[in-house]
């Protein structure tokens, strides 16, 4: 009975041991809009790397400073052992006799997203990429999105508590970190005062408010009017009559279609100032179409972090807002 009992056991663990090794899954390592890259270092140096360098290194849309999308690192096929396996991010480009696409998730570690391609030889490895390009790079801001939007579950602040989520009978998954600045019940703005380097004077700030959907045709064209508005009304400057926040005028802002809660979106990019001061930094719009309530719900991220990097605070920004749920 006992040899039965102890059969039973094994077996059970063996069974709890899937292909994944989930059991036994180490946790990912690595920061986010990084991507470690598995390939020959024929391959890296030549038009195969190109082609992957210039696609992930892309420069972000509305930074101050030139900055890519994503930070590459290079591993060949020899090096890659169990440390390296580690990576949340792994792009595996190999030289095979068949031409394939892949995406696995939490093979070596969890949370982790491993894409292959293989191809005969550099002209199929660019033609693969080059097909799957796309999916490729919105699969890894995906996966980052979704490890961000996880982290911030472990320390989060109660949506109940601001007047104007609960006015507008929507919420999202904003860290504790956050301080209220205003809460009129109409409009919110949370900050994170950022307290390393240079940045100490520095903030990562959150707008959310709504206005009448009016004419769908026109709400692109109506985004940065809107915000002009909101930015003469409530950022004021240290001059609280002359001084308030402006879209740039020397930097066009740039809108994409995007989704958010099920529902269509516009996302826009770009520079925000405060007339007759010099301060400015880069902005995050994403304005949400709610027909059902005949209203356009706004969330913007704003940041003011002057002589360093803005990727991170502007990417925790973008996934703050992709968490909404209406």
């Amino acid at each position: 009975m006992k040899k039965l009992g102890y059969l039973f056991f094994t077996m059970i663990f063996l069974l709890s041991c899937d292909s994944k090794n989930s059991f036994v899954q180490k946790p990912a390592v690595g920061a986010i809009n990084r991507v470690m890259v598995v390939v020959k270092t024929s391959n890296w140096l030549g038009e195969v790397g190109d082609e992957i360098r210039n696609s992930f290194g892309k420069l972000i849309v509305g930074l101050p400073q030139p900055e890519p999308t994503t930070t590459l690192s290079q591993i060949a096929p020899n090096g890659f052992g169990s440390m390296m396996k580690a990576s949340g991010s792994l792009f595996i480009v190999e030289e095979n006799e068949k031409e394939t696409f892949s995406i696995r998730y939490n093979v070596y570690a969890k949370p982790q997203t491993v894409i292959s391609i293989s191809a005969k030889d550099d002209a199929g490895l660019i033609r693969v990429f080059k097909q799957h390009e796309k999916e490729i790079l919105a699969t890894f801001r995906q996966a980052d999105i979704q490890a961000t939007q996880n982290l911030f579950m472990k320390s989060k602040l109660d949506n109940t508590q601001f007047k104007t989520l609960q006015n507008l009978g929507i919420s999202f998954t904003i860290p504790s970190k956050y301080r209220t600045v205003e809460d009129t019940g109409d409009f919110l703005w949370l900050r994170d005062h950022l307290m390393s380097g240079i940045a100490k004077t520095g903030s990562n700030n959150i707008l959310v408010y709504s206005v009448p959907l009016g004419d769908e045709a026109t709400v692109s064209e109506r985004i940065i009017a809107e915000r002009n508005k909101i930015g003469e009304k409530h950022i004021r400057g240290s001059d609280t009559i002359t001084m308030y926040m402006i879209t740039e005028k020397a930097y066009t802002p740039v809108t994409f279609d995007a989704k958010i809660a099920g529902k269509k979106t516009y996302e826009t990019r770009g520079k925000w100032e405060v007339k007759n001061d010099f301060m400015a930094g880069p902005f995050l719009n994403y304005t949400v179409v709610d027909k059902q309530q005949n209203r356009l719900v706004v969330f913007e991220g704003f940041t003011y972090a002057p002589s360093i990097n803005k990727r991170a605070f502007v990417f925790e920004l973008e996934a703050i807002a992709k968490s909404m749920k209406i």
